[in-house]
């Protein structure tokens, strides 16, 4: 049976969508943009919009009973290819430690509210 995913750690979802859904013993989560849950707010630098994604990401996978050393796959969309390097410093840095995950990482012409990043997930429980 599918369920949906919610939490307050994360920013809530911005239209007619979960934050994540389990089915199976797999989570999919909808993509993560670098908003401050608390205020809302987005970093400016490309490393601390791919952190706060990320902590983002981590806090809907957590709420299903699951965590990043659990992602199978992610898509990372970029508003710039240019920003890549630095993304994926800062992306190595919170899956060190375990198999990295399969990863597809585009350029998109725009993303939700001017992100510059947006990331989603396929995890396991």
């Amino acid at each position: 049976m599918k369920k949906a995913i919610a939490t307050e750690k994360a920013p809530a979802a911005i239209g007619p969508y979960s934050q994540g859904v389990e089915f199976c013993q797999l989570i999919f989560t909808s993509g993560q943009l670098p908003l401050d849950p608390a205020t809302g707010e987005m970093p400016e630098s490309i490393e601390d919009c791919t952190r706060q994604a990320l902590t983002n990401l981590a806090a809907v996978l957590e709420e299903a009973g699951s965590d990043l050393s659990k992602v199978l796959k992610t898509t990372v969309f970029l508003r710039d290819m240019d920003d890549f390097a630095a993304m994926n410093g800062v992306y190595a840095e919170f899956f060190a430690g375990s198999a990295y995950p399969a990863r597809s990482a585009v350029q998109v012409a725009k993303l939700p509210k001017g992100a510059r990043i947006e990331i989603e997930a396929v995890a396991h429980k």
